[in-house]
């Protein structure tokens, strides 16, 4: 055999678990089809990588088992990575909601990551398309572009179909399913909502940016909404596109400091006011135009019963839009779905039935939320792999 472990793709978790193989003594080839590791993390964080969330929690995950991300997530956690970036004298700074980033570039993770896998012995081979994967006599055998290379142990680290331009794939679900492994459906997550019919009249805002509560389901959060030409985005939209089905609702509140009396007080502070411009000092007035048109009251507040006014708040603290998709993996951060836990042990990340043969990162079912959470997943599941091995 030509070493001890294969990993298949140099992103995140791949380079992550390489390093901490090659570190821990084992000969370890690392396979990336693209001509250079580390493409994604590039373009994260829009080029300075969201490289964790201090804030991270096993809750802030989907997946089939929602118990099955707290083994690695407890042994490798946000802290853990932090002081790898510190010890490089990366400088970083918290955004907002627990999102840390690089003061610089994403490039300087990708450079840590290689530092980390060359104090590893980490052979690194860019640029090799894989063409079959095989398994005899307790070897796993990786046919590629330029040769054959042979492991006992195998370790898939080649993430989800999300930003296909960027050479993603469903490669991890084809060899789970080879190896007789349950996929969970993949479907597009922190993903744009388009919106058809009667909202078709917002793609008029596209542009307009603005603070809200957005909901899907039971999940509930708070921050920017963007109305676009073709529905809406933003990190509110973005984050409950991971718990939106297909014809649901997406709740908007789009009064998030105020309360459903908001026009029965503006009317007792100023009998002349209208809802438009009630509207207009609470969120940008294009936005504020089109929501008193749908509203429809285009008289002062003050020719108005309260019944009506309070009806008029509650419709803005819960307004509803009717998504008819989303924007698909083309546009989507990353996916939910993937190789199912059931399949996978917790604590190695290794295939139950396929002794030898390892699924981390994107590619396994666990999705975390905006703002980092993927990241730690990505570096949390590599460890627990690696210290497997």
């Amino acid at each position: 055999m030509t070493h001890d472990v294969i990993v298949l793709g140099a992103g995140a978790a791949g380079l992550m678990c390489a390093a901490r193989a090659g570190q821990r003594g084992k000969r370890v080839m690392l396979i990336e089809h693209a001509d250079a590791p580390g493409k994604k993390i590039l373009i994260s964080g829009g080029g300075r990588c969201n490289f964790t969330n201090l804030d991270v929690a096993p809750d802030r995950y989907l997946s089939s088992n929602p118990h099955f991300a707290k083994s690695a997530l407890a042994r490798y956690t946000a802290r853990d990575f932090l002081a790898l970036v510190e010890s490089y004298g990366i400088a970083w700074h918290e955004k907002t909601l627990g999102q840390l980033f690089c003061n610089g570039s994403a490039r300087q993770i990708v450079d840590l990551l290689l530092d980390q896998c060359a104090k590893g012995d980490v052979e690194l081979r860019c640029g090799e398309s894989i063409g079959s994967v095989g398994h005899t006599d307790g070897a796993f055998t990786v046919e590629t572009s330029a040769g054959s290379y042979s492991a006992p142990s195998l370790v898939v680290a080649t993430g989800g179909p999300s930003i296909p331009k960027m050479g993603a794939t469903g490669f991890a679900y084809d060899l789970a399913r080879q190896f007789g492994l349950k996929v969970v459906q993949p479907r597009p997550a922190l993903v744009p909502l388009t919106l058809g019919g009667e909202d078709l009249l917002f793609r008029e805002l596209s542009g307009v940016s603005t603070e809200v509560v957005a909901g899907a389901g039971k999940a509930k959060f708070r921050e920017a909404a963007l109305f676009t030409h073709r529905g809406l985005s933003g990190p509110a939209i973005l984050q409950v596109s991971s718990y939106w089905e297909p014809g649901a609702p997406v709740t908007v509140d789009f009064l998030p400091d105020a309360d459903a009396q908001v026009f029965i007080a503006a009317k007792a502070q100023n009998p002349k006011a209208t809802v438009r411009s009630t509207l207009a000092g609470l969120m940008p007035e294009r936005l504020a135009g089109e929501l008193a048109e749908r509203i429809g009251i285009p008289v002062p507040l003050s020719d108005c019963k309260d019944k009506a006014l309070r009806a008029a708040g509650e419709r803005l603290k819960r307004w509803t839009f009717h998504p008819n998709g989303t924007e698909g993996f083309a546009k989507a951060e990353v996916t939910v779905g993937g190789v199912a836990t059931g399949e996978l042990s917790s604590k190695t990340m290794e295939a139950k039935k396929v002794p030898g043969l390892h699924f981390i990162g994107e590619a396994v079912d666990v999705t975390g939320w905006l703002g980092g959470y993927n990241f730690q997943w990505a570096w949390a599941s590599a460890v627990a792999c690696a210290e497997g091995l």
